[in-house]
C-alpha cells in the first residue's frame, strides 16, 4: 500500500462483509482513485467492493451506482446497492478466470469514478458455477456438471427464529433436496418471531414505506443464501405471492415493485445458487394483469447480468412459458404427473425443462393440497421423471416446534424424503444428458437414453413379470443388456440374472432374442434399470429388418417424393396433404427430417423414427431439399 496515500484515510478503512463465505473485497476510500490492496476471488464466487457515501435522503430511491467488470474482451456493468449507515456495495460474479479490472459509475460524486483489479481463480472443489438449461429440457451448471433439480418448498423458513434457520439449513445438508423455494415476502399468518426484520421499513402489519429497505433483513437473507450455496442447495426466490393481505404489500406502485425487484436482484445475483421466481400462483394475485408480469420478468432479466433461471408458479391458470424470459416451466399440478404419459406432454408445448414444482404434499392437514400419502408423492417423482421432467416435494406434517417444513422449515418428519434419495441416487448414477421419453406417444413408461440407458416405471401396476422390449431408437441386433429392478419404496436393488441380447420383434420394437421375461415380485410400484453392456456402439442404428432401406452417411435419411406416412409405404404429395392423423404431415412441405440427434435407426419406419426422435422433443423440424431451415412449428400452449 502507498504510505503516502494511507495517510489520508485511515480512519476510512472498511471491512468488505460476505455473509457465509464468498470474497471479501476492497475497501475504497472517499476521492481514492485506487483501491487499498489486493484480492483474488474464485470464479462463479462473490467478489465484493465496499464503498462510502452519502446517508442523507433516501439513498435507496436517490443514489445510483453501479460498476463496470472488464477482462479481456468480456464486460459487464453490475448494479450496486445502499445497504444503511452511509455503506454502499457491488457484488460481482466473475465468470471466468483471470485479471479483472472495475471502474464505479454514479450520481454521486464521492462514489463514481473508483477503479482497480483483482485477480480471479479457477473454480474448485464443488463451486460448479450457476446452473442452466442445458440439452432442451435439462440443467447443468456452468462448467457442464448436470444438475438434476431434486426440490422443496419451505415458504416462511426466513422468517422464524435465527435457531429454526439453523437447523432448516442442517436438514437440507442432509437431505436429498438440492433446491429449495423461498418466499421475500412473508404470507398471511407467518408464525413470525416478535424481533424479526421485514424488507421493507416502516412498522408491521400495514406500515410500510415501500421505498426504503431494512439492510438486516436482506443480510439474514443473504446469510441463508450462501448457507445454502454450501451445502449444495439452490435457492429459487419467489419474489411476489398472492398472500401478503395481512401485510398490504399487494399495495406496490408499479414503480415501487420494480425497485423492489432491482434491489433484490443487486443484492443476491452474484450468488451462483440462485433462481428467479416471479411470483407463487401468480394468477391468484388479482392485483396485477399478464403484461404486468411480463414487465417485471423483463425487470429481473435486465437487472440480472448472469442471467440466472427464471420462471413462474401457477395457480389455476398457466403463465405462457413460451415466453423468451422465461427459461424454464415451474408448473403446479399433481394430475399430471399421477401418470408419465400426461407428465410428458408439457415439454411438448414449451420445449423447455418442466419442474413439477408443486404436485401436492406429503401430509394430513385439511386441504386436498396437503395431504397426499408418502406412497403417493413418490409414485409421482417417478412418474414424473421417466416423463423427463422433475418434480419437487414437500410436507404439512407438523414437526416438534408445531410447524410444518412446508410453512417454515425445520426438520423433515416425513416418509417420503429417504425414498427421495433413493430416486436422486438412481439419477445420479444415469445419463450425465438426462432422462428422454423414448417413445412418449406410444409407451410414456420407458425414458433413458435410447440403446444406453432406460429407465422404466410400472407405476400403478403389479405384474408378475415384464416382457423385455426396448422400442427401436438406438437399438440394434446382437446387443446385450443388464436389469435391475427397483423398488422405489423398499429402497432396493435386484439385479436379474444373466443377459439379454435383443433381436427386432417388429419395425417398432426390440425383444430378447431368447423370448426372456423379467420376473417380478407381483407389487406397484415397481421400477426397472436397463443398461448397455459390452463394447459403445460409435453411433446409435442398426441394421433395418426391412429390405432394401439404407442410412445415408449424414445420418438423415428422406424419401424423394415426400414424407413416408404410414407404414405400408403411402406417400403424400406436397398437393393435397392434410393434417390429422399424423400430426407430423405439414401440407406443401416435401423434404427430410433434421433432427437433434442427427441419425436415425434403420430399424423404425419413416414416421416412428419422428415419434422417436422428434417427437419427444417437442419440436419438429423440416427443411425441403437443398434448402435451410425453414420453421419451428411448436405445439401451441392452448392445446395442453
Amino acid at each position: 500500500m502507498n504510505r503516502s496515500r494511507s495517510r489520508l484515510f485511515p480512519w476510512f478503512l472498511l471491512c468488505a462483509l460476505a455473509f457465509g463465505g464468498g470474497a471479501r473485497a476492497f475497501a475504497v476510500a472517499p476521492g481514492a482513485g485506487v483501491p487499498v490492496g489486493r484480492m483474488t476471488v474464485a470464479q462463479w464466487d462473490v467478489y465484493e467492493l465496499t464503498l462510502a457515501g452519502p446517508a442523507d435522503g433516501n439513498p435507496f430511491a436517490e443514489v445510483r451506482l453501479s460498476a463496470v467488470f472488464t477482462s479481456g474482451a468480456q464486460m459487464f456493468e453490475v448494479a450496486g446497492f445502499y445497504d444503511g449507515d452511509g455503506v454502499y456495495r457491488v457484488r460481482f460474479m466473475p465468470p471466468r478466470p483471470g485479471r479483472w479490472h472495475y471502474e464505479t459509475r454514479s450520481n454521486r460524486r464521492l462514489l463514481t469514478g473508483k477503479t482497480g483489479a483483482f485477480q480471479v481463480l479457477p473454480a474448485s472443489g464443488a463451486n460448479h458455477g450457476p446452473v442452466g438449461v442445458r440439452h432442451t429440457f435439462h440443467f447443468a451448471h456452468a462448467d457442464g456438471t448436470p444438475f438434476r433439480p431434486i426440490g422443496t418448498t419451505i415458504y416462511n423458513w426466513l422468517y422464524r427464529p435465527a435457531a429454526q434457520q439453523e437447523e432448516t439449513v442442517q436438514t437440507l445438508a442432509a437431505s436429498p433436496f438440492n433446491k429449495a423455494r423461498m418466499l421475500v415476502l412473508p404470507s398471511n399468518g407467518s408464525p413470525c418471531p416478535p424481533a424479526v426484520a421485514f424488507p421493507f421499513v416502516g412498522m408491521a402489519p400495514k406500515q410500510w414505506d415501500f421505498t426504503r429497505y431494512d439492510p438486516a433483513f436482506f443480510r439474514n437473507l443473504e446469510a441463508r443464501v450462501a448457507q445454502l450455496r454450501d451445502v449444495g442447495v439452490e435457492a429459487d426466490v419467489i419474489l411476489f405471492h398472492p398472500y401478503g393481505q395481512s401485510w398490504s404489500f399487494e399495495a406496490m406502485t408499479a414503480a415501487e415493485e420494480d425497485a423492489y425487484v432491482r434491489y433484490v436482484v443487486a443484492r443476491l445475483a452474484a450468488y451462483r445458487n440462485v433462481w428467479w421466481s416471479l411470483a407463487n400462483e401468480y394468477d391468484f394475485l388479482r392485483t396485477k394483469t399478464e403484461p404486468e408480469w411480463d414487465r417485471l420478468f423483463q425487470v429481473v432479466q435486465a437487472a440480472d447480468p448472469y442471467g440466472h433461471l427464471r420462471s413462474i408458479h401457477n395457480g389455476a391458470r398457466l403463465y405462457d412459458n413460451h415466453k423468451p424470459w422465461v427459461t424454464h416451466a415451474s408448473i403446479q399440478n399433481g394430475l399430471a404427473t399421477e401418470e408419465a404419459g400426461r407428465a410428458q406432454l408439457y415439454r411438448d408445448a414449451w420445449n423447455k425443462p418442466v419442474v413439477y414444482d408443486e404436485v401436492k404434499y406429503e401430509g394430513n392437514t385439511g386441504p386436498r393440497w396437503g395431504r397426499i400419502p408418502a406412497q403417493e408423492l413418490v409414485h409421482r417423482f417417478w412418474a414424473g421423471t421417466v416423463a423427463g421432467t422433475y418434480v419437487g416435494h414437500s410436507e404439512t406434517l407438523r414437526g416438534a416446534a408445531g410447524t410444518s417444513w412446508l410453512s417454515a422449515g425445520g426438520a423433515l418428519v416425513g416418509e417420503s424424503p429417504a425414498r427421495i434419495a433413493f430416486l436422486r441416487d438412481v439419477l445420479e448414477d444415469g445419463p450425465a444428458d438426462g432422462i428422454e421419453p423414448i417413445d412418449p406417444w406410444q409407451d410414456p413408461t420407458i425414458g433413458g437414453q435410447p440403446g444406453e440407458y432406460y429407465l422404466v416405471y410400472l407405476g400403478r401396476e403389479a405384474p408378475t413379470s415384464w416382457p423385455f422390449h426396448l422400442p427401436c431408437l438406438g437399438v440394434a441386433p446382437g446387443q446385450r443388456y443388464r436389469v435391475e429392478v427397483l423398488d422405489p419404496w423398499a429402497m432396493t436393488v435386484t439385479p436379474v440374472d444373466g443377459e439379454f441380447t435383443v433381436k427386432p420383434a417388429d419395425s417398432y420394437t426390440y425383444v430378447d432374442a431368447a423370448d426372456r421375461v423379467v420376473p417380478l415380485p407381483g407389487r406397484a410400484g415397481l421400477a426397472l434399470r436397463i443398461r448397455r453392456v459390452g463394447e459403445q456402439m460409435p453411433e446409435a442404428g442398426g441394421q433395418r429388418p426391412e429390405a432394401g432401406s439404407q442410412r445415408p452417411e449424414d445420418g438423415r435419411r428422406k424419401t424423394e417424393d415426400g414424407i413416408r406416412r404410414t407404414e405400408d409405404g403411402r406417400r403424400k404429395s406436397e398437393a393435397g396433404s392434410r393434417v390429422g392423423e399424423y400430426p407430423d404431415i405439414i401440407p406443401g412441405v416435401s423434404g427430410h427430417y433434421s433432427g437433434v440427434s442427427g441419425h436415425y435407426p434403420a430399424s423404425c419406419h419413416r414416421l416412428d423414427t419422428y415419434n422417436c426422435s422428434h417427437r419427444h422433443r417437442g419440436v419438429l423440424r423440416l427443411t425441403s431439399d437443398l434448402r435451410p431451415l425453414t420453421s419451428d412449428l411448436r405445439h401451441p400452449t392452448s392445446d395442453v
